[in-house]
This record gives structure tokens, C-alpha cells and sequence, in this order.
């Protein structure tokens, strides 16, 4: 307490607010002695006392309390003192003041060190859109957004609407260009926006096949001297003049872009000179194209250049050049690592991990699928040229084989071994074929498995089962997850008719290989031999979403949706089948056997004309078509088809008799009786020839009438004959096995009886001399019409018909017997 010092009574309160400060006194600082010392000083760096606070040295007036009376400023800085005095010296002052704190707080303040009493900022002040500048803005982000809509729209295959979006996206550029001529702002063209525009507009002109909308645009580009560069698009103008088969206009615009890069853009003048190469090849100018590839191929040589380079070789014929050229393919580097890269070598976790991770990536897919092309290339290469390169094919392709064992591609050599087998299989060559595939037998696995599933396959079509099984077994022990070794072993099996087991190796090879159609097929067929339809349905339905324009496929799924009885599902698939083979005349024919089952006359007939057409010689077709015409009392139109069953079969009988027939309905009886003559002619002992000779020569009063009527009575006696003869065989068979060895005697005697008894029927008198009745009994001269009855129309030719003939009652008269 003795250092509180309380006001006293005398003291002004309000004293000193007028009193003037030094510290502002700008004039005198020159000759202030501790000024001076605080510039030529570090003290005078220091940061600066602020005035927020009363009592510091920019507020001069000094603030009573009651902890102290106002002291007097220590210095000119106006460095105020605490209230509170320790034995008269005051108490040392800091240089900086921490933040949002202080001893002595003026009245009304709170701590707010970040402002936040203040309140939200004041709103943005709105954008005036109505100025020239804005609108240009605005215009330009709608032809950037219309350009990405179209451009996004072609990546998704909308070829349409990504046109229309270039389309609308040229428009609003137009506009743009008016908006800024209004605006006085003409020159400030926006030149890249100008140049996308056109360019995608071009391009979706392109991709629609609106080529000459296409060129035009593409010449507005070209044509624009502000444009940099734009000499690159002939290349895009000379593919689509390549599209045209325009080819020497593609070959010179070609050339104008390939003058207008400059060297240093080496890959994009390879590909320009790989195209003209192409170009070349597609005119038959294979020398220019030789001149082309082999240019590329010293420069920067690649799998497609040296392939098409052979190609073109082979066409002029030169052996040389080609065995140079196929050694320069097989050299080309790939540029891709080796496959151990992506074998776990250790057992460091993280490095397993990254090998996993990359194992699949898009860069090792993209190797890989560079590496089966060049083999592919290399593959293809062989067996174009080995025929051609030495004096036989065999010896062709041995120089390959010695040349791929040499170079990165070692293991296509036992490919090629193989390939040479199948081109012995199509020079039909099969003994050399099977003795180059014995030769894998000793080989590492995969290419002794592949050689096993060939010779089984070779077996099986040359219906050694046996040996085709044998392979088999051999394809499966050398590797069991070979889905063509399991196909071949289920088709040994299904041949034996183990059904069930055929099933087994077909879903095995689907579970090794899911894309195995050859399975997926198989297997359908042993379900349907196994009556299992609803899981042979599947199969194919199935094999269908993979195979769509599959014949042999949908032709399946008719014929078990007909097995399921459901005719409308069979000509649901039938129908699709045609729109993928239109001239199957066994599917038409097939179709017209469903309509007709269905009731549809006339639909059938469709369909069976059209079988016809493209195969005239199906005699189910002609049948029904016959028999059609004669339903429909057209009989003069029945007549062709039933001629040409004749001609196809001629020792058909019944064929020549709905031919007579049918002209015999028509009216043309002279006709019909020459037919039944000509036919008599060729089969004498016909009995409803002679029948129908016997009733048309009665109708027409005809002298023949009793010679035809003594023939019919001979036949028929023969007939009876032959009847009894082999009635008693029979019978003596019988007896033989009821009785032993003694019965055995009986049937010995019985058929030299029956020997002898023909031997007299040859030896009878022909028809022109008299033929003597053993016993007097009434003349049947009835016949059946194989075309049926006129009233009543059959429903199908080949129908058996059993109505009575109009003349069936009458009897013939006593001078129509034989005497």
C-alpha cells in the first residue's frame, strides 16, 4: 500500500487535453538528440507503437488512475509508465505488445483477435451481362461446350448427334463472328476456336461418310494462311480420297503433306510413307510399294512394314528378296520386356505385390497383344512364301523352321512344324501329315499335346476310333487342361454311344476353356440324344449369344423347339436361318413342312416352290407340290413335277402312274393311255397298269381290250402263284424249326418245289397265243386311282388311298374273257 498513490482533491482530471505533444513535432526532430541515436540505431527498426491503446506514445494524454497519479513522458518517444512505481524508478517497457492483449482496456472492448464481430462481407456487386464483352464470353464457352458434346458424343458412337453438335457448334461460331463485328472488336478473331470448329466439324463429315462435305471443309482450313500447320490435314483429305479409291489423288495429297513436315517429325513421315506404300500395293504398283517399305524398313523398320514388304515380293516372284526380307522381320525389335519380369523371384512382399499388380496392367495387355501380332505376322509370312521360296513346300519350309530357331522367336518353330503337317492335310497328302506329327511325340509337352489332338482329330475323320482314342488319351496326359484333347476324347466317346461320359469331357473342356464352342456344340447334341431337350435348349441358346449368324446353331433351336412341340418358336428360328442362308432348300423345305402342319396352304406352298427352285430334285418337294396342284384341280401343272420324279427315280412305279393319271383327269385320254402303254412296256407284270389299260381301252372301244385283259389274268395268276410259293416257304420254315434236322429235309424238298413251279411259270405262252385256265373264275379288272378319287381331294400325294373306284362294280363282259 505505500506505493498507491490516491488522487487528491486538487487534482484536474481534465487537465492536459490541450497540452502539445513534442512527438509530433516534425520540425524539430533534426535537433532531437534521441531521435538521431534511434535512426543511427537498431531501436529505430523496431515495429511501430500503434495508437489504438490510451497512454502510449501516440496518444499523448496521460490517463490518472487510481493506482498512480500521470507521470510525466520518460522520452521524446512518449513511452508512457506503469502505474504502479517501485522506489521511484519506473518499469522497463517491452518493444512489441502482444497481440489482442493489454493491461488496460478501454471501455466497451472485447477480445476479438480475428474481426469476426464485424459481420459478413459486403455482396459481390452483380456482372453487367449485357455488355459487348460479356456476350463474346458467353458465346465462346457455348461453341467450347457444343465442341466437347460432339466430341464426347463420336467416343460413344453417336455419329448423328455428334455431327449435329458440330453443326450447331459452327453456327454459334458464326454468331460470335457478327457479335464481335458489332462490337468494333473484328480483328480480335479468336483463331484456335475458329480452327476447332472447322476441324471437328470435318472430322464428323468424315465419320458419317459425307465425304465431299468432308474435302470442303477441310480446304477452308487449308486454304487459311493464319492457319500454322494446317498442311498436316492433307493427310486426313488423301485417307479419305484412300476411302473413295481415289487412289492417285490420295497418293498426291499424300506427298503435299509429306513436303510440308519438316524432318524432324520422323514418325509421323513413316507413317505417311507407309501409307503411300499402301496406296501403291492397292493399284497393283507393287515396285513403288517395294521402294516405299523398303525405305521405312531402313529407317525405322517395324512388323507391319517387313510383312507387307514380303507381301509384295511374293507378287513379283522374287525368291531372294523374299528369304532377305523374312529375315529382316524376324530381327525387328519388338520394344517390350521379357516375361520373367513378371515371375516372382524372391519372397520379398512388396516386390510380389507390384509384379501381381502390373501382371495384368494396360501396358503388359498392350505387349502382349504386339507380341501375338508380330508372331501372327511371322506365322502367316512362312507359309505364303515356303512354297515359293525353294523347289517343294516341304523344303520352304524347313529354311523357315532354321531360320525362326535362330531368332527370338524359337518357340514358333515347332508352329511351323505343325502348319506343315496341315498343309500336307490339304494337298491330301495324310500319310506325310500323321509322320510329321509323330515326329512331337518326344517333344516338351505343349507342342506334343497339340500334335496328339490333330492325329486324333485326323483318326477320327478317317473313322479309326480306335486310334483316334489312343491320341486322345495322349493329348490329355501330355496336358490335361487342353480343351481340344477333351473334345476329341467326348467325340471317341459319343461315337460308342456312352452318352453320359461324352457329356463329362464336354463340360470339362468348358470349365478349361469357356469360349470353347466346339464344346458348348457337342454338348447340346449329347443332351439331345439323351432326350435331356430343355438342357439342350440351353446349350444353344447359349452357343447363339456367342455364334449370332451361326446356321448350325439356329437350325438346332428349330429342331428342338419342334421336338419341345412348339411350331411357332421352330418357325420363329427357322426364319431367322433364312435371313443367314436364303437358299437352303432343305430349311425352305422344312418351312413349308411346318406351315402345312399348321393348316397354311398357301404359306407352304411358298415355301416349297422355293425349295424347288434351288433344288429341283428333293422328291418329299415334288411329292407335295404334285399333290398340291392336283387338290387345287390344277392336274396339266401336276404333270411336270411328276415327270421329273420320274426322271429322278425312274424304277418308281407309282411316279409314271400319277403322270397317266393326271392326264387321264385333264381329259387328255390319248395321252393318259399312251403313258400306261409305255409303262406296261416297262413293267409287264404290273397290275394296276394293266387294270388301268384294260378300263381305258373299254372306255374307248378299243381292239386291245382283250389282249390286256388275257395279260392281267396271266399276272395275277402269278401273282398267286409267287403268294402260295412263299406261303409254303414259310410254313416249311416253321415246320423245320418245330421238327429238327427232319423239318430242315422238308424245306430242301419244298423249295426245289418251289424252283420247279417258277421255272413253269417262265415257260407260260405270252400274250399272243391262248393261255389255258386250270379253273374258270371271274376277271377282277377293278383298279385303284393312285391320285385318288376326283370328289374327294387327299390331303398329301403320298397318303394311301383306299375308296372305291367309279368302276369297281361294274363286271367285264363274257368277249373280254380270256377263251
Amino acid at each position: 500500500m505505500e506505493h498507491v498513490h490516491l488522487a487528491e482533491d486538487q487534482e484536474d482530471l481534465y487537465s492536459g487535453y490541450n497540452d502539445y505533444n513534442p512527438t509530433f513535432d516534425s520540425e524539430e526532430l533534426d535537433n532531437d538528440a534521441g531521435f538521431q541515436q534511434a535512426v543511427r540505431t537498431s531501436h529505430g527498426r523496431r515495429p511501430p507503437m500503434t495508437a489504438k491503446f490510451p497512454g502510449t506514445a501516440i496518444g499523448a494524454r496521460p490517463l490518472g488512475t487510481s493506482f498512480g497519479s500521470r507521470m510525466p513522458m520518460a522520452s521524446s518517444m512518449g513511452r508512457p509508465m506503469t502505474g504502479a512505481v517501485q522506489d521511484g524508478v519506473a518499469r522497463p517497457m517491452t518493444a512489441v505488445r502482444a497481440a489482442g492483449y493489454t493491461s488496460s482496456l478501454t471501455r466497451g472492448s472485447n477480445f476479438d483477435p480475428l474481426g469476426q464481430s464485424k459481420g459478413p462481407a459486403p455482396p459481390l456487386e452483380a456482372k453487367n451481362e449485357d455488355t459487348p464483352e460479356e456476350k463474346i464470353k458467353n458465346l465462346e464457352k457455348k461453341v467450347n461446350d457444343l465442341i466437347e458434346e460432339s466430341c464426347m458424343a463420336h467416343s460413344l458412337g453417336a455419329l448423328q448427334l455428334a455431327l449435329e453438335k458440330a453443326k450447331e457448334a459452327g453456327r454459334k461460331e458464326r454468331a460470335l463472328v457478327r457479335q464481335r463485328e458489332q462490337s468494333g472488336n473484328a480483328d480480335n478473331v479468336n483463331l484456335d476456336l475458329f480452327y476447332s470448329v472447322l476441324f471437328n466439324l470435318a472430322n464428323q463429315y468424315a465419320n458419317n461418310d459425307m465425304y465431299p462435305e468432308a474435302l470442303n471443309t477441310y480446304q477452308v482450313i487449308v486454304k487459311n494462311k493464319m492457319f500454322s500447320n494446317a498442311g498436316r490435314l492433307k493427310v486426313n483429305m488423301a485417307n479419305i480420297y484412300f476411302k473413295q479409291k481415289n487412289y492417285p489423288k490420295a497418293i498426291k495429297f499424300y506427298r503435299m503433306a509429306l513436303d510440308q513436315i519438316s524432318n524432324t517429325h520422323k514418325e509421323m513421315r513413316i507413317k505417311i510413307m507407309q501409307n503411300i506404300g499402301m496406296v501403291f500395293i492397292c493399284m497393283g504398283q507393287y515396285s513403288d510399294a517395294i521402294t516405299s517399305f523398303e525405305y521405312i524398313m531402313s529407317e525405322s523398320p517395324n512388323i507391319k512394314t517387313g510383312f507387307n514388304l514380303i507381301l509384295c515380293y511374293y507378287a513379283i516372284g522374287d525368291r531372294e528378296r523374299m528369304k532377305k526380307a523374312f529375315q529382316k522381320l524376324i530381327i525387328v525389335p519388338l520394344g517390350i520386356d521379357e516375361e520373367d519380369k513378371y515371375i516372382p523371384s524372391n519372397d520379398d512382399t512388396h516386390t510380389n505385390m507390384v509384379i501381381e499388380a502390373i501382371k495384368n496392367d494396360t501396358l503388359h495387355q498392350m505387349e502382349r497383344e504386339r507380341k501375338a501380332l508380330a508372331e501372327k505376322f511371322i506365322m502367316t509370312s512362312a507359309k505364303l512364301i515356303a512354297p515359293a521360296i525353294e523347289t517343294s513346300f516341304a523344303a520352304g519350309f524347313d529354311w523357315c523352321v532354321d531360320m525362326v530357331k535362330g531368332s527370338q522367336y524359337v518357340e514358333l518353330a515347332n508352329d511351323l512344324e505343325i502348319n506343315k503337317a496341315i498343309t500336307y492335310l490339304r494337298q491330301r497328302d495324310f500319310n506325310q501329315a500323321v509322320e510329321t506329327l509323330k515326329t512331337f511325340e518326344k517333344k516338351d509337352s505343349r507342342v506334343k499335346s497339340a500334335a496328339a489332338t490333330n492325329l486324333s482329330f485326323l483318326y477320327f475323320l478317317e473313322k479309326d476310333y480306335n486310334q483316334a482314342d489312343r491320341y486322345a488319351d495322349l493329348a490329355m496326359t501330355a496336358d490335361r487342361y487342353n480343351p481340344a484333347a477333351l473334345i476329341n476324347k467326348g467325340n471317341t466317346v459319343f461315337v460308342k454311344q456312352d452318352y453320359e461320359k461324352a457329356a463329362e469331357f464336354y463340360k470339362e473342356a468348358l470349365r478349361n476353356d469357356s469360349s470353347c464352342t466346339e464344346a458348348l456344340y457337342n454338348l447340346g447334341l449329347t443332351y439331345k440324344r439323351l432326350n435331356r431337350l430343355e438342357e439342350a435348349l440351353d446349350c444353344f441358346l447359349k452357343l447363339h449369344a456367342i455364334l449370332r449368324n451361326s446356321a448350325q446353331v439356329m437350325h438346332q433351336l428349330a429342331n428342338l423347339y419342334e421336338l419341345l412341340e412348339d411350331p411357332q418358336q421352330a418357325v420363329e428360328w427357322l426364319m431367322q436361318l433364312i435371313s443367314v442362308t436364303p437358299t437352303d432348300p432343305q430349311v425352305l423345305a422344312k418351312l413349308g413342312e411346318l406351315y402345312d402342319s399348321e393348316g397354311d396352304k398357301s404359306q407352304a406352298f411358298q415355301y416349297y416352290y422355293e425349295s424347288f427352285r434351288y433344288f429341283p430334285s428333293n422328291i418329299d418337294v415334288i411329292a407335295w407340290l404334285g399333290a398340291y396342284y392336283i387338290e387345287t384341280q390344277f392336274c396339266e401343272k401336276a404333270v411336270q413335277y411328276f415327270e421329273r420324279a420320274t426322271l429322278i427315280q425312274p424304277n418308281q412305279v407309282k411316279w409314271q402312274l400319277m403322270v397317266a393319271s393326271c392326264y387321264r383327269r385333264s381329259g387328255n385320254y390319248q395321252k393318259a393311255l399312251e403313258t400306261y402303254k409305255d409303262l406296261h412296256r416297262k413293267f409287264p407284270e404290273n397290275v394296276e397298269c394293266l387294270r388301268f389299260l384294260v378300263r381305258l381301252c373299254t372306255d374307248m372301244g378299243l381292239k386291245e381290250v382283250q389282249e390286256y385283259a388275257t395279260k392281267l389274268k396271266k399276272v395275277e395268276k402269278m401273282k398267286e402263284i409267287r403268294e402260295q410259293r412263299v406261303k409254303s416257304a414259310r410254313e416249311g420254315s416253321a415246320r423245320g424249326r418245330r421238327e429238327g434236322s427232319a423239318g430242315s429235309d422238308s424245306s430242301y424238298g419244298t423249295s426245289t418245289k418251289g424252283e420247279r413251279l417258277s421255272a413253269r411259270l417262265r415257260s407260260l405262252p405270252g400274250s399272243h397265243e391262248p393261255y389255258e385256265a386250270s379253273s374258270q373264275r371271274e376277271l377282277d379288272a377293278s383298279y385303284v386311282d393312285p391320285l385318288g378319287p376326283q370328289v374327294e381331294r387327299p390331303k398329301t400325294a403320298a397318303k394311301k388311298r383306299v375308296e372305291d373306284d367309279d368302276f369297281a362294280d361294274e363286271e367285264l363282259g363274257d368277249d373280254l374273257l380270256p377263251e
